[in-house]
């Protein structure tokens, strides 16, 4: 049911490592390097974090929330009797939270 946001999942994770190993190698090999391989290894970590930005774009993450919550609400519709037990064995839940005081 919701591939869609399995599949982003994975490529925010391997944008997140991506973007982590580049900056690793630049902290690890800025004492050893001379400028001009610190200028590449710099404009490579500019690049990575541009093009992660870029995918990290609040349009994009917004859509693929509004994106869900339709998918979720198309379910519940389809299946209504999910939607009421859900709601009741929250509610079961929360009664017995407050009951307790």
């Amino acid at each position: 049911m919701f591939k869609k946001t399995d599949k982003v999942e994975k490529n925010i994770n391997q944008d997140v490592t991506l973007l982590a190993d580049t900056l690793d190698e630049v902290l690890q090999s800025a004492g050893d390097k001379s400028k001009d391989e610190l200028d590449k290894l710099r404009s490579k970590a500019q690049g990575v974090l541009r093009d992660t930005r870029a995918r990290f774009n609040t349009d994009k993450i917004s859509q693929q929330a509004r994106d869900a919550a339709a998918s979720s609400n198309d379910y519940v519709k389809d299946n209504p009797w999910y939607g009421v037990g859900a709601g009741a064995a929250i509610g079961i839940v929360i009664g017995v939270l407050l009951g307790r005081r």
